[in-house]
C-alpha cells in the first residue's frame, strides 16, 4: 500500500502554528491568569496613600474622598469655583478684575492636600501609575473644551530641564487625553525658548516677568494651529502667568480660540460673582 505524503508541519521539530482563532482563545485564557500572578507579585494599592486596593492605578475611598473636585457652578472663563448658581454663564471678580489671554480654563480640581501630594508625586518622583486616572479627570472637567477642539498642545519644558527631568509631565497628560478622545495631540507645535526660573514660590507679578516672551510656535508648525481651536494642557494652574503666555504664543500664530485644561489649579478668595 502506498505511503501516505508527509507534509512540512509534520517533518518539522516546530508545532504547526495556531490559527488566529485559536492564538486569541489562548490570549484570552493566559491574561487573566497573568494579571492575577502579577497582582500576587505586585498587590494593587491606592496610588496616594499605598494602601491595598482592588486594582491597579486607583484610589482607595478615603484618599478618593480628599480631593477637592472642581464642580459647576464655575467662572466661565478661569473655571474657578463660584458660591451660587446665576442661572447662566457667570463671570468671577478675578476674571472681569484681569480678563486672561486664553480663552477659557477648566481643571478637575483644587491644588490641596492629596491633589497637591499626587501631582508632586508624578512631576518629581516618578509615580506615572496613575496616569489613566487622570486622563480620565482631565476628559470630564474638560468636556466643553474638548467638544470641538482640533489640537491638543502641552506646555513645553526647556529642553535643558527635559534633559535632566526625563519627561514632560503635561505632555504625557496631553498624550493620555488625546488617545481617549481622538483629538490629535502636537508635543512640538509649542516651544520654550527662554529658560525660566522656577516659578515656585514668586508673586504674580514676578511669574508673569518670569514666563514672559518664554514660549513661541514652530514656524514649521504653524499651519496646524492658524485657525484652530487649541486646548493647551497643563499640570497645574496657579496664577495663570504660564497659560497666558502660552495663549499669547499661540493666538499670535493664528489659533482661533485657545483653552487651558489642567489637572488642578489654585484657587483663590477673589472667586465670587460681580
Amino acid at each position: 500500500m502506498a505511503s501516505m505524503p508527509i507534509g512540512e508541519a509534520e517533518l518539522s521539530l516546530e508545532a504547526p502554528p495556531a490559527s488566529p482563532a485559536s492564538a486569541r482563545g489562548a490570549a484570552g485564557v493566559m491574561r487573566p491568569m497573568l494579571g492575577r500572578l502579577a497582582d500576587l507579585l505586585l498587590p494593587p494599592v491606592c496610588i496616594s496613600c499605598r494602601t491595598r486596593i482592588g486594582s491597579h492605578g486607583l484610589l482607595c475611598g478615603a484618599c478618593f474622598a480628599k480631593i477637592d473636585f472642581i464642580a459647576p457652578p464655575i467662572c466661565a472663563r478661569l473655571g474657578v469655583p463660584l458660591p451660587y448658581d446665576a442661572g447662566e454663564p457667570s463671570l468671577s471678580a478675578g476674571a472681569i478684575a484681569s480678563p486672561p489671554v486664553y480663552d477659557r480654563a477648566r481643571a478637575a480640581a483644587r491644588y490641596s492636600d492629596t491633589m497637591r501630594e499626587l501631582i508632586q508625586s508624578f512631576k518629581y518622583r516618578d509615580r506615572h501609575e496613575g496616569l489613566p486616572l487622570f486622563a480620565r479627570w482631565l476628559r470630564k472637567a474638560g468636556t466643553e473644551l474638548l467638544a470641538d477642539a482640533d489640537l491638543i498642545v502641552p506646555v513645553p519644558l526647556y529642553p535643558a530641564r527635559l534633559w535632566w527631568r526625563r519627561f514632560n509631565q503635561s505632555a504625557m497628560l496631553a498624550q493620555a487625553v488625546g488617545r481617549l478622545t481622538g483629538i490629535a495631540v502636537d508635543c512640538f507645535a509649542l516651544k520654550r525658548v527662554r529658560r525660566t526660573a522656577n516659578q515656585v514660590g514668586l508673586t504674580a507679578d514676578q511669574r508673569r516677568r518670569n514666563v514672559r516672551g518664554a514660549f513661541k510656535v514652530d514656524r514649521a508648525r504653524r499651519g496646524r494651529i492658524k485657525g484652530r481651536n487649541v486646548v493647551v494642557v497643563d499640570d497645574v494652574i496657579t496664577t495663570g502667568a504660564t497659560a497666558d503666555s502660552c495663549a499669547r504664543a499661540l493666538k499670535r500664530a493664528g489659533a482661533a480660540r485657545v483653552d487651558v485644561l489642567a489637572l488642578a489649579r489654585a484657587v483663590e478668595p477673589t472667586a465670587f460673582v460681580l
